[in-house]
């Protein structure tokens, strides 16, 4: 209670303690519904885009190679910088490909980096960062002792529009492999974005968020993922906030009976 009002009024939301407490008390728990998600190794294009010579195809199977080769993280990390399979490398200043403790039960997955995010080689490090972080702290939580961040896509896009399914489609074995090297106990899916993505679902966030999905690698590892409001979302409808709430108290439960 205490970490949400606390929550609020720092986004300059006037909270009346009483009626908040009195409202949670009388909200519904969220519901616990476990969807099989089949696995994918790739977002299907409906047709290949070439860069040069090379179809979408031929980068995402490069991008493949390249993750199963890798055999830790810094390996891995080091493939993502050199790989340029994806046309965004050209217009942003670096990749951005993780912060955090490697090894944590919690992985955060965001759908990629902004300006902010584009100098400092970071995820999660602007405004929608400083927000995502006051979250993981309600649930003792951190980027510096026990939760690990990344992204669906590593690479900048203009204008910090959405990455297209075919940029998220030569990230998508990095992603996987990060998921198999890191071996989370719990994903959270922060945003639309990464949870359309990863979920291969038609579903929008607002239908997605607060549910627990399976999710198995194309190698086998599987691990549940939870969807929640992405951190920018939040910032322009603060109200929203109470729904984040109860999200983040279900992952909180989960981690609990995960051994996390």
């Amino acid at each position: 209670m205490t970490a949400l009002t606390e929550w609020w009024t720092d986004m300059g939301v006037s909270v009346d303690t009483a009626l908040v407490d009195a409202m949670l008390k009388a909200a519904p728990e969220p519901e616990l519904a476990q969807r099989a998600i089949e696995p994918t190794t790739s977002v299907t294009t409906s047709a290949p885009v070439r860069k040069g010579a090379r179809t979408v195809s031929d980068w995402a199977d490069e991008a493949r190679a390249k993750a199963g080769a890798a055999q830790s993280l810094d390996i891995l990390a080091e493939a993502i910088r050199t790989f340029e399979g994806s046309p965004l490398k050209a217009t942003c200043e670096q990749a951005v490909v993780s912060d955090g403790i490697a090894g944590a039960s919690l992985m955060v997955i965001g759908e990629g980096p902004g300006d902010e995010e584009d100098r400092r080689g970071l995820p999660f490090v602007g405004k929608a960062g400083q927000l995502l972080d006051k979250m993981l702290a309600a649930i003792g939580r951190s980027r510096a002792e026990n939760a690990f961040i990344t992204n669906v896509n590593y690479w900048r896009p203009p204008g910090n529009r959405n990455p297209e399914t075919d940029e998220l489609a030569v990230c998508r074995p990095f992603v996987d492999r990060m998921i198999e090297l890191t071996a989370p106990k719990l994903i959270i899916a922060a945003g639309g974005v990464p949870a359309v993505s990863l979920l291969a679902s038609k579903d929008g966030i607002m239908k997605l968020r607060g549910n627990e999905y399976a999710y198995a690698t194309p190698d086998g590892f599987q691990v549940p993922i939870i969807p929640v409001l992405h951190p920018a979302y939040l910032l322009r409808r603060p109200q929203d906030k109470s729904r984040a709430w109860r999200d983040l108290m279900l992952i909180e439960k989960r981690l609990a009976e995960l051994g996390g």
